[in-house]
């Protein structure tokens, strides 16, 4: 199908201290599980896109190239200017031409959706979120814990490492 990835990852990118565990999670937990004990292959912002890349074309191209998005619904996510582009590409691309699923990890209580952007909560209307549980950050490694059985349902079929 021409994709290179089976998912683009959209996380806060501000470097404020309550970013620590969503970045740890970003770089070490997701690939941890989705790629090494998985199969997956995701595309993370500062991992995959390089400084000096036009960040704004080479975000749109590398969703284009993923077969799902993932969004970490945090309050610095939904409050954050910075990341609105992202999302907003993101949406559209998922929403309007449809050629791509949205699956949102919800990794903290949002409490009421209302200040989400509409495509935001449209989607969630659709099709809920995944909620991060504290109990998750025990064993968060454990590709079998409800969570990431939850993740994976909406993930495409991965080929699984040989």
């Amino acid at each position: 199908d021409g994709k290179i990835y089976d998912a683009y990852v959209i996380y806060p990118k501000n470097h404020a201290s309550e970013a620590n565990f969503v970045e740890y999670f970003v770089y070490q937990v997701m690939p941890d599980i989705l790629e090494n004990k998985c199969g997956y292959k995701l595309c993370i912002y500062g991992r995959d896109i390089y400084p000096g890349e036009d960040a704004a074309s080479a975000i749109e191209k590398r969703m284009q190239k993923s077969r799902r998005l993932i969004i970490l619904l945090t309050h610095q996510l939904i409050n954050s200017k910075e990341d609105a582009y992202d999302q907003h590409i993101a949406l559209y691309n998922a929403l309007i031409q449809n050629d791509t699923k949205v699956i949102l990890l919800e990794m903290e209580a949002i409490g009421t959706y209302g200040k989400l952007q509409e495509s935001l909560r449209f989607v969630i209307k659709q099709q809920g979120t995944i909620k991060w549980k504290e109990e998750h950050t025990v064993h968060p490694q454990s590709p079998n814990s409800k969570f990431w059985k939850q993740v994976r349902y909406h993930m495409p079929l991965a080929h699984r490492p040989s």
